[in-house]
């Protein structure tokens, strides 16, 4: 393709060269320039808005552009990313909604006290040189002294160690004529390294591979201590914020799927390169590394077919623990290092889960609980002393501010908390940085949904009310709609009002009625009716206000004192298998142990789900302290 454009990004004044046809979108990504793109470039989110300088060297607007934009913003030259072909060279500003930059991507989670075991150790060897009487392979030499100065049965050397274990065991040699190395060694089996000498700590990599977010930590080996973390965005998001327009695009064609994992092998290396800088040692120090994440982005990661996992039955390529060396995955470690992704427990109940369980210890606990991991996919764990019972709700990416009208992700400018005086609807906002704001991340949906339902600009059905009774806050739109101005266009760091739209509200009905409905699934199969403790897992659910989830009904009422926040607890499991080797048969008894519901198979889920609709359910009498807390806000006499 003969690229003879150039396509100028503000505000960074990066200019890339472009073909003639191709969208503006398509050379942002070719030229490593950040803009959003949450629904894969498919015209369907509009978070890929632009202003165009000259709008006559961009191809006309299209039926997609005019749904999702409107008149003004037209007029002002704002196009859609992914529908604006280059005709012409032009100058692209990029607003600060739109710009993919600055994400607050969270690492950290609940500490665990385990024991100090990893899979991968270093034992310091001395032996005599061969000699004409001793004529003993070196291999043979190594694994034997392995073996009788430390009780270590080896019992093979990986193929590239081997191709320099000639030379290695003889730089070590001492003044006395004997060889003196260092192995690096893999569960007591395989020799994945010989080191000349003595030589310091072998390291590992925890790698939690979320649907929107990557956190990579660096460990050292033998303290356990972690050395330095790298996190960013999925470079995989630039063709959707959501697990199914990755996987439409890795089917669409035979380059879809290397694409893919091109991309997220890419953005791995990248952030090796970052903790190795930091940590100050080099990749080839790295001798384990350690994945999770949901069932998508294993098979995507891996180079799987992930097709069949997103189609009914939902059925993953592989369940147990699987185990590669990274040179397999082209990573930037230790070409002999060894890769291990935990095991799947069925369906979209990932690695990622698994970790949770591991953290959270719920199988080993004799009180009955309830684990939640939010995200574009919802992984829930129904847990008492005899049985655990896991399910995977289909929340969809809304919940995290994905397809929302004016959603963004957690970065500087989005609203990321919000109240509303019950007397004249007026917000109060916490926006990151206190930047003048841009757009609502997902904590900051909860939030504003929950505020309606609570001084009644919406009723149970989550309906806004008449724009008479909206305080001047809500207006009527021009396609018949109803939406909530949050911030107006002269408060907000973009060019139209901030607002919650009546689809909004609805798609946060949904995700949260497939997370409620998942909850009355596995306590159904429990026999529970309460339980003793909420454990909320994975970065999102730690930024979520527990009194905003209670009051749209997101999980049952327990006290604040009995819930429980583990932040990324998919990392921190990851790190607890790489530091503890039994930590993987750990979890693969987790995968033994629970049962995986299938929430579409369940007797009886769509009523139940049509019933979790409703704020915070069809049945109010299910929430007392919501019923009660809604009444005292608006006042016992109004209509409920």
């Amino acid at each position: 393709m003969e690229r003879d454009l150039t396509v100028s990004f503000g505000p960074w004044d990066v200019d890339v060269e472009a073909a003639t046809g191709e969208t503006i979108l398509d050379a942002a990504e070719r030229g490593n320039v950040g803009i959003e793109a949450l629904c894969g470039g498919n015209g369907l989110c509009g978070t890929c808005m632009v202003q165009v300088e000259d709008t006559t060297a961009v191809s006309p607007v299209d039926a997609d552009e005019r749904n999702l934009l409107d008149a003004d913003q037209l007029e002002a030259g704002y196009r859609l990313g992914c529908r604006a072909e280059v005709t012409e060279d032009v100058s692209v500003f990029v607003p600060a909604s739109s710009r993919s930059e600055g994400e607050i991507v969270m690492t950290e989670g609940r500490e665990i006290d385990f024991e100090h075991a990893p899979a991968i150790r270093r034992y310091q060897l001395e032996f005599p040189a061969p000699t004409l009487e001793d004529t003993l392979p070196d291999r043979e030499r190594v694994l034997g002294a392995l073996e009788s100065e430390y009780g270590v049965r080896a019992d093979s050397i990986d193929r590239l160690a081997l191709t320099t274990l000639p030379t290695a065991i003889r730089e070590g040699e001492t003044d006395d004529g004997d060889l003196r190395t260092t192995a690096t060694v893999f569960e007591e089996s395989e020799v994945l390294g010989i080191d000349p000498g003595r030589v310091g700590p072998a390291y590992g990599l925890a790698i939690d591979i979320g649907t929107t977010t990557l956190a990579i930590y660096l460990l050292n080996l033998q303290t356990g201590e972690v050395a330095a973390v790298s996190s960013k965005i999925n470079p995989q998001s630039s063709h959707g914020g959501d697990i199914i327009s990755r996987v439409q695009h890795s089917t669409r064609s035979p380059e879809g799927k290397t694409e893919l994992q091109d991309e997220i092998v890419a953005g791995i290396n990248d952030s090796v390169e970052e903790v190795v800088a930091e940590a100050g040692i080099e990749p080839a120090e790295i001798y384990e590394a350690v994945f999770v994440g949901n069932t998508a982005m294993h098979h995507l990661f891996l180079g799987i077919d992930a097709g069949p996992v997103a189609a009914n039955p939902y059925v993953p390529a592989n369940q147990a623990i699987l185990r590669t060396k990274a040179r397999e995955l082209k990573l930037d470690t230790n070409p002999a290092a060894m890769v291990s992704w935990l095991p799947i427990i069925g369906g979209w109940v990932g690695p990622d889960f698994v970790a949770d369980l591991l953290v959270s210890g719920v199988l080993d606990s004799d009180e009955t609980a309830i684990v939640i991991d939010i995200g574009t996919n919802g992984e829930i764990a129904v847990s008492g002393p005899e049985e655990t019972y896991v399910a995977s709700a289909p929340a969809g990416p809304a919940l995290e501010g994905a397809e929302i009208a004016h959603g963004v992700r957690a970065k500087p400018g989005a609203i990321q908390a919000i109240t509303l005086d019950p007397d004249t609807w007026e917000p109060e906002l916490d926006i990151i940085e206190d930047k003048t704001p841009i757009g609502i991340c997902g904590s900051g949906i909860i939030d504003i949904v929950a505020q309606l339902f609570l001084v009644g600009a919406i009723n149970r059905r989550g309906r806004l009310v008449d724009p008479e009774d909206g305080h001047g806050r809500v207006r009527d739109t021009e396609d018949g709609s109803r939406e909530f101005v949050l911030v107006d266009t002269d408060e907000a760091d973009i060019e139209e009002a901030i607002v919650v739209s009546q689809s909004d509200i609805r798609d946060i009905q949904n995700a949260k009625a497939a997370i409620q409905t998942g909850i009355s699934v596995l306590l159904s199969e429990a026999g529970f009716e309460t339980v003793d403790k909420l454990i909320m897992a994975g970065g999102f659910g730690n930024y979520i206000d527990p009194e905003s989830a209670k009051l749209l009904g997101l999980y049952p009422e327990v006290g604040a004192e009995d819930v429980e926040f583990l932040g990324n607890a998919a990392g921190y499991g990851a790190m607890y298998a790489l530091l503890n080797d039994d930590a993987k048969a750990e979890a693969e008894r987790i995968v033994e142990e629970v049962s995986y519901v299938e929430l579409a198979a369940w007797d009886g889920f769509h009523d139940a789900f049509a019933q979790s609709m409703y704020l915070p359910h069809r049945d109010f009498d299910r929430y007392p302290w919501v019923k009660e807390r809604v009444e005292a806000t608006r006042g016992a006499d109004d209509e409920l």
